[in-house]
């Protein structure tokens, strides 16, 4: 029998807990795993959801598990000295160490992150590396596993990890019997890349404006010389200001908003991929798959598949 405790923090996020808790704590695995609920002080602990879910455990248990999660919380304040404390020494002790979406702010606070690669929700990656420079922050994927500690993405990525962990634990077959149950894939393909939302970055009113005709226009083949003459400066300054402002550079901008038009495109329509290519000026098929690859981790086939259900 293989010891799950779960670690709730005020407030948890109540689908973060009730992940593992439906992966390992489903009657169908009694004889696989034992799952439970801990906390600081034991009792009612509030959710983000508006409702309170009883932790009978104190921390005590978390050095009798086999494998400790915590999952996420909000806000994102260090957990208190006795919390850290525990998740040290059941680290020490081996015990494997697990992080459902923002949980691993508590590893990261506890210092079980440093020098290692980890991962959590793509809103809070950035907060997560300016907090905890010491971690190589990955926004990118499902889920990472470096050495016994184990962190996943956004919410529903904990599905993935926990389903992984079963992988290690009792292979192949069970995890993918779970997945069944759970009526979710065994394995996804891509990262977490592909659910970022990334929004036209506020710029001053001129380049605002620039960029609001680029994106009328992606259709077309753009410059940065284009550009530079719809904002009426010189190529030279126009990129200077635009990197400036943004962070990034007009081609790179403008081809992150082609991306993500081709993203649209392939949930609300039923056009072909080289259709799509043509429409969002990245010309074709292949020139889109590689940037999906390269950006979202997928295919436009399978991006579609996924958020069309198609």
């Amino acid at each position: 029998m293989h010891r799950i405790v779960a670690l709730a923090l005020p407030d948890v996020v109540a689908f973060d807990l009730a992940i593992p808790a439906q992966v390992f704590g489903h009657s169908d695995e009694r004889e696989r795993y034992t799952f439970s609920v801990c906390a600081e002080i034991p009792g009612l602990i509030p959710t983000t959801s508006g409702f309170a879910i009883e932790a009978t455990r104190g921390l005590d248990s978390l050095l009798d598990a086999d494998t400790v999660i915590v999952p996420g919380f909000v806000p994102l304040g260090d957990p208190s000295a006795a919390v850290l404390d525990a998740l040290r020494e059941a680290s020490h002790r081996g015990i494997r160490m697990v992080s459902v979406c923002t949980g691993a702010f508590a590893l990261a606070a506890a210092g079980l992150l440093d020098g290692k690669r980890a991962t959590t929700h793509w809103r809070d990656a950035a907060e997560l590396s300016s907090r905890y420079p010491r971690i190589s922050v990955d926004p990118d994927v499902l889920y990472v596993v470096d050495g016994g500690i184990s962190t996943s993405a956004g919410v529903a990525a904990g599905i993935d990890l926990c389903l992984h962990l079963v992988r290690q634990d009792f292979g192949t077959d069970a995890a993918t019997g779970i997945a069944r149950r759970m009526v979710v894939a065994p394995h996804r393909d891509g990262g977490q890349a592909q659910f970022i939302e990334r929004p036209v970055v506020a710029h001053s009113e001129g380049l605002a404006a620039t960029c609001a005709w680029a994106v009328d226009h992606l259709a077309e083949p753009i410059s940065v010389a284009d550009m530079a003459k719809h904002a009426r400066w010189s190529p030279r300054t126009f990129a200077r200001r635009f990197l400036a402002e943004t962070g990034t550079t007009p081609l790179r901008w403008l081809t992150s908003r082609r991306v993500d038009e081709a993203r649209r495109l392939l949930e609300v329509t039923d056009l072909t991929v080289e259709a799509i290519a043509q429409r969002c000026g990245l010309g074709t098929s292949s020139n889109l798959r590689f940037h999906f690859a390269g950006d979202l981790a997928t295919t436009p086939t399978n991006y579609r598949r996924i958020h069309r259900g198609t």
